[in-house]
Parts: structure tokens; sequence; C-alpha cells
């Protein structure tokens, strides 16, 4: 064999014997190791209103018909029935009494509330009662009791005008103050000054304001039973009659508030209130309905 054909079949053999180890190196290399991707980061979920949580000594904006420190949430709102049957319950001997059903079967007062939470702490709403008068209302909630806090403070201010809100206009100013008195009660003190009390001409009367000092309590007696209790005495200008005086018990279900109740007089708008009712012998039969449409 010449040198050139054994040198031509050594570079074939170490040709042929390195492809294999080639072919291998090929198939059995790995890509590069790519970084690990971040997920995208979740927006944060949205923060509760504080104002949407049960406030278990104080479930409603009223007591009965004076008014409370809660607050209501923004851009919810709220929905209320009054009802004052017409007829004492100590008018005519029992037998007569109980042939109407306790008054049930004679004509009433009815109200209808509705309110808005205008802004965090502010709210607004209207009342309309079926003697035709209308009561404009708003509430501002300076500030809640809390553990730097003693006291729970709105300034109310409300306008209610008879036959449609046409005619003897009366308008109020005022302040609610609550305190919660440890798990089983809240009490408050609401001094309102109102005007136009006296529905008489004012050249015929020497009163025509009233200022009233509005106290209440709703005590606990369970987890979702309440005893309630107000009253308005009148401490300067018109005062006829009596001062009005409310108590009842009540049921909170969900967002609905149930209560049943006696007064000596059936107005619910703050200058009703502040004309107060005829006599401690008359009360009247009454209930609330309230409805919280955040819960």
């Amino acid at each position: 064999m010449t040198f050139r054909r054994k040198l031509a079949a050594v570079v074939i053999c170490a040709v042929t014997a390195m492809w294999p180890a080639h072919s291998m190196a090929q198939q059995t290399a790995q890509p590069p190791a790519q970084p690990a991707t971040q997920p995208p980061a979740q927006p944060p979920a949205p923060t509760r209103d504080p104002d949407q949580n049960l406030d278990g000594l104080q479930p409603d904006f009223t007591i009965s018909a004076l008014p409370t420190t809660m607050r209501l949430p923004r851009y919810k709102s709220a929905f209320r029935v009054t009802h004052r049957f017409g007829r004492p319950l100590g008018s005519g001997d029992f037998g007569s009494l109980a042939s109407d059903f306790f008054g049930l079967d004679s004509g009433a007062q009815i109200g209808l509330e509705y309110r808005f939470g205008v802004m965090r702490g502010l709210q607004a709403g209207i009342y309309r009662t079926n003697d035709r008068t209308i009561e404009f209302f708003t509430q501002y909630n300076l500030m809640q009791q809390s553990e730097s806090r003693p006291l729970g403070i709105g300034f109310i201010a409300a306008i209610d005008g008879t036959d449609n809100f046409s005619d003897s206009f009366s308008p109020a100013l005022g302040v609610a103050v609550s305190r919660k008195v440890g798990r089983y009660a809240a009490v408050y003190a609401q001094p309102i000054w109102v005007n136009n009390a006296n529905r008489l001409p004012s050249e015929l009367v020497d009163e025509n304001d009233s200022f009233i000092l509005g106290l209440g309590i709703r005590f606990r007696l369970n987890r979702t039973v309440y005893l309630v209790g107000e009253g308005a005495p009148r401490v300067a200008g018109y005062d006829p009659g009596v001062a009005h005086m409310t108590f009842g018990l009540e049921k909170l279900v969900g967002g609905h508030v149930f209560q049943v109740n006696f007064s000596n007089s059936v107005g619910t708008t703050l200058s009703q209130v502040a004309r107060g009712g005829t006599t401690n012998d008359d009360w009247y039969l009454g209930f609330n309905i309230s409805r919280k449409f955040w819960r």
C-alpha cells in the first residue's frame, strides 16, 4: 500500500470514530436555562368601609323618632316606615278597645323615609307622613366613639312643611350625642332648636320656637333584642301639653329592625316631637320598620 493510501485510511478511521461522539454531544446538549418569570402583581383587595360594619349597640338611625349617631355608608341607603295608630289605648272601656283590636282598626299616621349616604359621615333624606307633612333632613357625624374618643357626635339640620311642603315651615337645628356603656346600652342626648313649633300666627302668640332636650336609651337584652326609650322635654320656648315620650321593644333581623312602641303622641318629625302630646293619659300603639340596603 502506498503512503497516500495509508494516510487516507487513517483519516477515514479517525472521522468514523469521532462521529458518534459528536452526534451524542449534539443530542444531549440542553438549551440554556431561562430566567423564571414573575406572575403579574395582583391589585390590592378593596378596603371595606368600616361604616358598613354592624354596631350591636346602635343598630338604627333613630331611637324611635329622635336621631342617633349611626353613620350611613357612602353611596348606601336606608328606608323606614313609621306607623302610629290614632286611637288612644285609654279611650273607652276594655271591650270597646278590644273590638277595635286595640286601635289597629282606627286610622293611623303613617310615614315613609328614605336616606342616602352622600359622603363618608354625611347623610341626607326625605320623610313624608300621611298628614301631608314633608321633612327634609341631613346629618353630619363629626366623630364616632372609640378608645380615644368618649362620645359620638352628629350635627342635625331639618325642615318640614305642611300641605306637601307648601305651608307652615318648621326648620330645626341640633346635635345628637351618644355614649355606649359597656356591651349592653347606648345613651343619647339631643339638644334641638325648632322654629315655628307653634303653628298659630306669630302676632297671636308670645312663643314661636321650642328648645327641646331629647334624651334616649337603647338597652340590649340579647344579641338582637333591645328595649328603647326616649323623651323630649321642652326646656325653653313654646311648651304646650306634655313632652313627647316613647318606649318600645325592637328586634334586629339582618338588615331589618322591627320595633313595636307606645307613645303619648303620634308625631314623628322633629317639629311634631317638639309640640309634644296632649296628655299623659293618652298612649298610642305604633311600630317602626327599617331596612338598610348594604346588609
